[in-house]
């Protein structure tokens, strides 16, 4: 995915609100812009960090800076924040053939309605292979080693896909969880259960079921990122789910 425009840098001096944050331009000037990412973003807020924003040519948009990726203070390294991305950077790789384990479908679409009241982001079709259903999830967290980590706040809708994603496999069908890392300093990646025990627990549950999990990660640059190299999913052991037992 190349962006329009090469990113410009700036400086962050602060995000609030969720989805706003104040900052300092190279002329000197200061701008409000939208921060497409509705988590903690953890290390990557920190006023006086260096960050990298597109402008919208939009006269009609209400802020026409968009912030795109932090170099993160810890690290140095330039991390993408933009969660709008990773569905289209996984459409553009599975088209190309690089993650073996999605490759060979027929037809692929997204935003396809599912479950309840949901839309799975990624619907994965072939005559003789039957249905895929992929949700794609954007990773930026790492705290310590190189290990990515999701989430970085507790996560209700993401726990909800799960139960939805093994919904699918029970239906007959294949459910996968995909995890998009932007940024280049990791190697494995593991579920925060620290900081959302019920989607780890989710998810160990979902794999139980038959739900994949699979992790790549991004080539990020100021021109644009890409898909390129699998990181290793760790897990702890999986729990098995207790069998209800009948009142009476």
């Amino acid at each position: 995915m190349q962006f329009p425009a090469p990113l410009i840098e700036a400086t962050l001096l602060r995000r609030y609100k969720r989805f706003l944050a104040d900052v300092v331009l190279p002329d000197g000037s200061t701008v409000t812009a939208h921060v497409p990412n509705s988590g903690a973003m953890l290390g990557l807020d920190g006023p006086g960090s260096r960050c990298f924003l597109s402008q919208s040519p939009n006269p009609a948009r209400k802020l026409a800076w968009t912030l795109e990726a932090v170099v993160e203070q810890a690290t140095g390294t330039l991390v993408g924040c933009n969660t709008n991305h990773p569905n289209r950077l996984a459409e553009e790789a599975i088209h190309a053939g690089l993650i073996p384990a999605l490759a060979g479908y027929a037809s692929l679409r997204r935003e396809v309605k599912y479950g309840i009241s949901s839309r799975i982001d990624l619907l994965l079709e072939d005559p003789a292979r039957g249905r895929a259903y992929v949700e794609v999830k954007n990773v930026h967290l790492r705290r310590g080693p190189p290990v990515a980590e999701f989430p970085d706040c507790v996560t209700s809708r993401g726990a909800k896909h799960l139960l939805e994603l093994a919904d699918m496999v029970r239906a007959g069908h294949r459910a996968v969880m995909l995890y998009l890392v932007q940024r280049e300093d990791c190697d494995h990646f593991r579920v925060a259960a620290d900081l959302d025990p019920t989607y780890a627990l989710g998810l160990e549950r979902a794999r139980l079921a038959g739900v994949e999990a699979y992790c790549w990660g991004c080539k990020v640059t100021p021109q644009g990122i890409r898909v390129d190299r699998p990181l290793t999913v760790l897990s702890g052991p999986i729990q098995p789910v207790p069998t209800p037992v009948a009142a009476g």
